[in-house]
């Protein structure tokens, strides 16, 4: 693609791919060999038969299936993935802590200097920030390392097969992926050795699904092939023009951290409706460290994410642009920090509410049920936090002269519960 690009980029990436290939490929041999029950295998094996007439309605060929489906065994601990619920909410502070990290930060720099190059024409070429395309990079597999690590990676054949095998919920996403993965295999760019992902099958330096790797990977370093394991361009490239196509404004941010006056209405934020940040101005939100907004009329949505005791943000359409790569507001705001720390920015002007966190399910249902019979309605106790439950908090807040956040937090069940 970049005539100019090739000298430059394949110094950094050839050797690095093909040890990294042989090396996975050695791991994957000995883990296909860990004991399945024969029930399950040939149960599996007759899926395998079965599933080839779905891949060739989808245009794979004879040869490409039976070669990315020789020797393919059902990936139990894939399988156990898929049941797997977290035992506590991690709060949003925590996770800013472990993914915006000082190493992440210091390594995220030192890959800014080391691929300028190539940042430029991806910048020049996408319009998109390049401090966000590696922060990306960084949170999805710590700019690479995660690749190395044989625990986490594994075949995305396997996997994508296991959970379209039995994968529960997953089992229509595994299939589709599956498909996807194949014609990858048969497109040539990467073989079958090489195409490692994670348990759900996202793959390479920025972790696409195989869905989104067809539509939006591109070859950047004028190779021939779309590679996003052993080509760090490739994959910097890809990332840049998924969130080009996704909306991606050049020339603006992702957000601001945000002062709101005493006694603002929280309620403003629960609807996430946009407003001009001159509007928002009016209201007494002012940017933080006395900082001003550039542009005015830009629209934004407001973001507490733990409430009045937390920073406060104003989000502009970039930040739901991140969110195309994963629908969190925790990852998109990691991703939006790690992003301006990677420049050169400051932490957050206010603290986050340590030792306090988010309420699980079982934990909500017991909040709504005690604001229901203290006569703040709540609504039917099912551990979902909807705008009645919100109101009924705001309600408790405001009876205790408390800041009327609406958050549902562990320190709010506590104050419940203790009177």
């Amino acid at each position: 693609m970049l005539s100019i690009m090739k000298s430059a980029v394949r110094s950094f990436d050839g050797r690095f791919a093909r040890s990294r290939a042989a090396r996975t490929a050695a791991a994957f041999l000995v883990a296909a060999t860990l004991s399945i029950p024969a029930q399950a295998q040939s149960g599996f094996d007759g899926w395998k038969r079965a599933f080839w007439r779905q891949a060739q309605a989808a245009g794979i060929s004879k040869t490409t299936y039976d070669h990315a489906m020789r020797g393919v065994t059902l990936d139990r601990d894939v399988i156990a993935k898929t049941d797997n619920q977290a035992e506590f909410v991690r709060p949003v502070w925590g996770y800013l802590e472990r993914t915006v990290s000082t190493s992440r930060i210091e390594n995220g720099r030192e890959k800014l200097s080391r691929y300028r190059p190539v940042l430029d024409q991806i910048e020049k070429s996408f319009g998109v920030d390049r401090h966000v395309v590696v922060a990306i990079w960084g949170m999805e597999s710590s700019y690479g390392a995660v690749l190395d690590n044989h625990k986490i990676m594994r075949s995305v054949i396997r996997s994508l097969a296991s959970l379209a095998y039995d994968g529960g919920r997953y089992k229509k996403f595994g299939r589709k992926q599956l498909v996807a993965a194949l014609k990858i295999l048969q497109r040539g760019d990467i073989d079958l050795a090489g195409m490692t992902g994670s348990w759900a099958g996202a793959m390479g330096h920025t972790q696409f699904i195989p869905t989104t790797y067809n539509a939006y990977a591109v070859d950047f370093d004028g190779d021939g092939r779309r590679n996003i394991w052993g080509s760090i361009p490739d994959a910097l490239a890809s990332t840049a023009a998924y969130l080009n196509s996704s909306g991606w404004e050049p020339g603006k941010t992702w957000g601001y951290e945000v002062r709101l006056p005493k006694g603002f209405n929280y309620a403003l934020g629960d609807t996430r409706k946009k407003r001009t940040l001159a509007e928002w101005s009016k209201m007494g939100v002012t940017r933080s460290m006395g900082r001003s907004f550039p542009r005015p009329s830009d629209e934004a949505y407001l973001l507490a994410p733990a409430g009045a005791r937390g920073p406060a943000f104003l989000m502009l359409k970039n930040f739901d642009v991140i969110k195309r790569y994963n629908n969190a507001d925790s990852y998109a705001l990691a991703v939006g920090h790690l992003s301006d720390r990677l420049r050169g920015g400051d932490a957050f002007a206010r603290n986050w509410p340590d030792g306090d966190r988010p309420l699980n399910d079982e934990e909500t249902k017991r909040m709504q049920a005690l604001l229901n019979s203290r006569g703040h309605s709540a609504g039917t106790v099912d551990g979902k936090l909807g705008n009645q439950t919100r109101a009924a908090i705001r309600s408790y807040q405001r009876r205790r002269g408390m800041a009327p956040d609406g958050f549902a937090s562990l320190h709010l069940l506590e104050r419940l519960q203790g009177s």
